[in-house]
């Protein structure tokens, strides 16, 4: 008689709980917890809320009325790339403002990345950001359904369009969350209204080009190609289905979905590196890497001979300031970006080309107040400077800094803006007054750093002067300019009078009276100023370090 053996008595597994439910209610929380810190923050969240629908109402109500319009489809696939691409940059700005972007918060808590990812999916679908884009995407959709099949996949495709942007936004902030939580992540939060800033005027730009009939034409041409762009596929398989062309609107559809599982493949990928892989911060360098790092860094990032002596030390630690510094960094970077943008308002409005004097003036006053940003490490300045030819070379070297940056920038800038706008023969005498322009505000900057300078404070980086210091800042930056351009009247005045005489023929000579006049006027003031800021050194020390 056999007797079988007892079977092993299996425990049943208890069915792990889902993570989803927690993660709605932990965004719902924050969003509450948010809201409660002060009153004034609550009617500013309430106000922005009220104000975002309404624009997406607005938006949304004006693409449904194009409705059998020949322009629709261009309009709806447009709408839904610039959808995208808000969503993807989003995460590059508002990084330290929203805590659910960053998934290393949760590193020490038992989650894998597979269903992480899910909960920060379905969580991340709640909020205003995901409700204005179902606003504009059911317009966009809308405004191309003809017929019962589209209404159906146009459904789709909004549901399609909105996960696609919520999981591109995501699989950013995995991606670059070692970057925007590092130094690098709080430069880049300090230059974003800059680039906001820019944003909006290129649009702007962009704007004012479409209108008409001919920027329609073109916008619709564009459309030709956006609309096989992710997830702009997806609104326009609604208008395919319109048309009867179902073969066409399925590959569209799986088209989205398919970059849809790439966004969400790369996304599970950052998770798994961030959540298992250690900071790089925690981890010792080998001997080898460490040598090699610091052969990096000993190396000049310049691929210019700097002039030797104090000179180029001087511009040497001025150029590492500017690389370094967010504060620094964002000031020339709207030089920069501002001294550009205007010359290509130009461009695109037919205007002036002597609109190129604001690259100049941007990138000049970037010589006042000097000392402001060196806050109390100005010290270490101080001490290194003993008599009237120290002062003379520290002002030298910072005014160097600043031309080695602005006259190439101005000549690039003003010579593409002259050939564009067909005014080659007006090149000469813009770039003179312009290089005139940069040394009388070297020149005015100079002095104005070692007369009138102005604490800033570091602990609050988007405060461009200390309290109760604005009156000095007004002064510098307007009366400095002013003061500039009064100091350039020995070059405009010889131009305007060629002008009004007709003696076109001469203007020419605009360029090197303008560049010699510049840097004459620009070495005589540094000169002058050497004695003064000798004199000053202990009230500038206590002015900046605040």
């Amino acid at each position: 008689m056999t007797v079988a053996a007892p079977r092993a008595e299996t425990a049943p597994t208890a069915a792990s709980p889902s993570i989803i439910g927690v993660f709605v209610r932990l965004k719902l929380s924050l969003m509450r917890g948010g809201l409660r810190r002060s009153r004034g923050r609550t009617v500013g969240w309430c106000v922005g809320v009220a104000l975002a629908m309404l624009y997406a109402l607005a938006n949304g109500a004006g693409m449904i009325a194009l409705r059998h319009n020949h322009y629709a489809p261009a309009v709806s696939v447009t709408v839904a790339v610039v959808l995208g691409i808000g969503w993807a940059v989003m995460p590059l700005f508002f990084f330290g403002g929203d805590d659910t972007l960053d998934p290393t918060r949760l590193a020490m808590l038992p989650l894998r990345p597979r269903p992480l990812l899910t909960a920060l999916l379905i969580s991340s679908l709640i909020g205003v950001g995901p409700l204005f884009t179902l606003l504009l995407g059911a317009g966009a959709v809308t405004s191309v359904a003809n017929g019962p099949a589209a209404v159906v996949v146009a459904i789709f495709a909004n549901a399609l369009l909105l996960v696609f942007c919520v999981a591109l936004s995501r699989a950013v902030a995995a991606a670059n969350t070692r970057l925007l939580t590092s130094r690098k992540g709080r430069d880049l939060a300090l230059l974003s209204g800059v680039f906001v800033a820019i944003g909006a005027q290129l649009v702007n730009l962009g704007l004012s080009s479409l209108s008409g009939t001919d920027g329609l034409r073109r916008a619709t041409s564009a459309a030709s190609v956006v609309r096989w762009i992710p997830p702009a596929t997806a609104v326009d398989a609604v208008r395919s289905t319109g048309r009867g062309a179902y073969g066409l609107a399925a590959v569209q559809l799986a088209v989205t979905a398919t970059a849809l599982v790439l966004l969400l493949h790369w996304w599970h990928r950052s998770l798994h590196r961030l959540m298992v892989s250690p900071d790089a911060s925690t981890i010792a360098a080998s001997p080898e890497e460490s040598t090699a790092r610091g052969t990096a860094e000993g190396r000049s990032r310049l691929p210019l001979r700097l002039p030797s002596g104090r000179t180029g030390t001087v511009m040497q630690r001025q150029f590492r300031y500017m690389w370094r510094d967010p504060r620094a960094k964002a000031a020339l970077a709207t030089g920069l970006a501002v001294g550009l943008l205007l010359p290509l308002v130009a461009v695109v409005q037919h205007g002036s080309v002597y609109q190129c004097l604001w690259a100049a003036g941007l990138l000049g006053i970037q010589m006042y107040n000097q000392f402001g940003l060196d806050g109390s490490a100005f010290w270490t300045v101080m001490t290194a400077i003993a008599d009237r030819r120290d002062a003379e070379l520290e002002l030298r070297g910072r005014a160097m800094a600043i031309a080695l940056i602005a006259v190439p920038y101005v000549t690039v800038v003003t010579t593409g803006a002259a050939l564009l706008l067909g005014r080659a023969d007006a090149l000469a005498e813009t770039l003179g007054l312009s290089f005139a322009f940069v040394g009388a505000l070297v020149a005015t900057g100079g002095f104005a750093s070692v007369r009138f300078p102005y604490a800033v404070p570091h602990d609050n980086p988007f405060a461009n002067a200390a309290p109760g210091q604005s009156g000095l800042v007004m002064l510098n930056v307007f009366g400095g300019t002013v003061a500039g351009t009064a100091l350039c009247l020995p070059v405009l005045g010889p131009v305007i009078a060629l002008h009004l005489t007709g003696h076109h023929a001469f203007l020419w000579l605009a360029l090197p009276v303008g560049a010699l006049y510049g840097a004459a006027l620009a070495a005589l003031s540094l000169r002058l100023t050497a004695p003064r800021l000798l004199d000053r050194l202990p009230e500038i020390l206590a002015t900046v370090r605040g």
